[in-house]
């Protein structure tokens, strides 16, 4: 049961009030606050660091959400029962019927209230497929959307408070949007349509640097905070940055507020309605990765691209009121490879390889110079094959290869493509290069004669677009990664003429799964599954509703916002199939 606390601040010590308090600013924590506002109360938003938006500030800002009304309006209409399906396959032993239930009915009616309510709006992801496509019921397209594209300057001087996109994987500062911005900027030096999208998108964030201090076309998860934010203050949401939460607050089993750190000073702020954990899991949290990350002994062989600040505080608040931790997820957390980009001030940046495994022209080894998956499976996939391929005394490592025509045209992790210079990187070691791949793996510390046979093997098959080892390019999922315009396969192509080059791939991570196990109104429950009075988590606070499996991109965001949409209802007493309704009185607020 939670432990009882003194309610009395220090002396000297403000009280603020409130009828919901939420901790953490990414997109979970402010999908709650928006969702909470407008429900009529009254919401106050603690972020411990100076900027806001998390994890979510650096995402691609993709949501899956089956069944929403854009795909449904773009005539992609299916059964509750497909997704069930996949699920049922992906999730196994894992899966949740009340808390997936709840996701897959509640998913489509989030996306609809935002739209309408606020200024959040959506692209379709319709033509983007389920990870797993052998798998029943996965979907080919039509279970995704992603955050609309924002001009920054709507939020004013607020613009200034959002965490701009992860350095490592935004040029100059500049977020770059999936699709056809993407393919614009790949195809710049080749095709002068591209020269002018890529011209103008550079004019426009130079000027935004000169005149703002950062861009202001706001894309991806940038997009989707920065639209959140907006939302946040046109309802009057209070937002408190820079404010770690130190203990939460309960009286007779009941969490009623928070202690917080406010410029410095303990304060207390009640919360009549309750608390919503929302602190962005555990990624930094060195102790408590050595506990649950096989591959981290100590905690400190795992990097993670999440902020730093992600320290498991959330979680740790929920446990110290009574909260359980959820460990017997598949995995802990949500894999992801990873390179470690040298900074000159000394401090190591992580570039997390989302893109380029699955274009044509690239592979990735292990420490014996073999491969070890398909390389255009999903970041989570190549990390797992990667874990279970390392020796349980090893730091899974390996190294993505390429040839010269790949990194002139794609890059190669942090490396950027043509004309970017490479001479930096090979000067500070991140980027290895060889004119042949004997050479290539002498500079890796590989045996050549294992890398020079593994090549062969590959190219042999490579040339005629097929890969009989890994069946590369043989699922939707990795098709539409690939490259469309190279035939017959568009994730399979020779390493073909030197030099060829090759970057370092650590064990890293975008977040974590294990945390606070919840019920189907994300509720934190006690060690005999009770809900805890006034106390919610969400995001990667709450234990992931995919029970540590990674079945299609998006399954962080969207459950994330689904379950924060669905707390705020929950505290505020509104029932979910009647969010216009008045607000209830106390002593009815639970009863939906």
């Amino acid at each position: 049961m939670p432990r009882e606390q003194q309610n009395s601040p220090p002396s000297g010590d403000a009280i603020r009030l409130c009828d919901l308090l939420v901790v953490g600013s990414g997109a979970a924590g402010l999908s709650t606050a928006v969702t909470a506002a407008i429900l009529g109360l009254d919401v106050i938003v603690l972020e411990k660091e100076r900027l806001l938006g998390g994890t979510s500030a650096w995402s691609g800002g993709w949501l899956w959400i089956p069944r929403n009304p854009l795909a449904q309006a773009a005539g992609i209409v299916e059964d509750l029962g497909h997704p069930r399906t996949y699920l049922r396959h992906e999730l196994g032993d894992g899966y949740d019927a009340a808390r997936i239930d709840m996701f897959l009915e509640q998913g489509p009616r989030m996306v609809s209230f935002f739209e309408r309510e606020t200024a959040l709006a959506f692209i379709d992801g319709n033509v983007m497929p389920d990870f797993h496509g052998h798998v029943p019921g996965a979907g080919t397209g039509g279970r995704s959307v992603c955050a609309a594209p924002f001009d920054g300057r709507e939020l004013g001087a607020r613009l200034h408070d959002l965490k701009p996109p992860l350095d490592e994987i935004a040029p100059f500062g500049m977020g770059i949007a999936s699709g056809a911005d993407l393919r614009h900027f790949l195809d710049a030096t080749t095709a002068w349509r591209s020269f002018v999208h890529v011209a103008r998108r550079l004019l426009r964030h130079g000027w935004d640097l000169w005149r703002y201090g950062r861009g202001t076309h706001l894309v991806n998860g940038n997009a989707l905070v920065a639209r959140l934010l907006k939302s946040a203050d046109d309802l009057g949401v209070r937002i408190i940055k820079a404010t770690p939460v130190q203990d939460l607050l309960v009286e007779r089993g009941r969490v009623v507020g928070a202690r917080a750190l406010v410029d410095g000073t303990l304060q207390e702020i009640r919360a009549r309605r309750g608390v919503v954990l929302a602190a962005g899991g555990f990624p930094h949290d060195t102790a408590r990765k050595a506990k649950l990350f096989p591959h981290a002994p100590t905690g400190r062989e795992h990097w993670s691209a999440a902020p730093e600040s992600n320290t498991g505080d959330g979680i740790r608040l929920g446990e110290r009121a009574g909260g359980v931790m959820r460990t017997d997820l598949t995995q802990a957390g949500a894999w992801a490879p990873v390179s470690l980009v040298p900074h000159a001030d000394g401090s190591i940046g992580r570039y997390p390889h989302l893109i380029e495994r699955a274009k044509p022209g690239l592979i990735m080894v292990d420490r014996t110079g073999r491969r070890f998956a398909n390389e255009a499976d999903s970041y989570h996939d190549v990390m797992t094959a990667l874990f279970a391929a390392t020796p349980a005394d090893q730091p899974a490592e390996a190294w993505a290869l390429c040839d010269r025509a790949f990194i002139r045209r794609y890059g190669l992790g942090r490396v950027r493509p043509w004309p970017f210079p490479q001479r930096p990187w090979l000067a500070n070691g991140y980027l290895k290069r060889g004119k042949t791949i004997a050479a290539l793996a002498a500079a890796c510390g590989l045996d050549p004669e294992a890398l020079v046979r593994t090549v062969e093997d590959y190219n042999r098959f490579a040339v005629r677009g097929e890969d009989p080892a890994f069946d590369r390019g043989g699922t939707p999922y990795n098709r539409i990664q690939g490259e469309a315009r190279h035939r017959p396969n568009p994730c399979v192509a020779p390493l073909a003429a030197g030099p060829f080059y090759a970057v370092k791939i650590a064990a890293g991570s975008l977040g974590t799964f294990a945390g606070l196990k919840t019920d189907a109104y994300a509720r934190v429950l006690d060690a005999q599954s009770r809900p805890i009075d006034g106390l919610y988590a969400v995001g990667n606070d709450m234990a992931s509703v995919m029970a540590g499996r990674y079945p299609a991109g998006g399954i962080t965001l969207g459950p994330a916002m689904t379950f924060g949409y669905v707390a705020a209802h929950h505290a505020s007493g509104i029932p979910l199939d009647n969010n216009r309704s008045t607000i209830t009185t106390i002593g009815d607020e639970h009863a939906l």
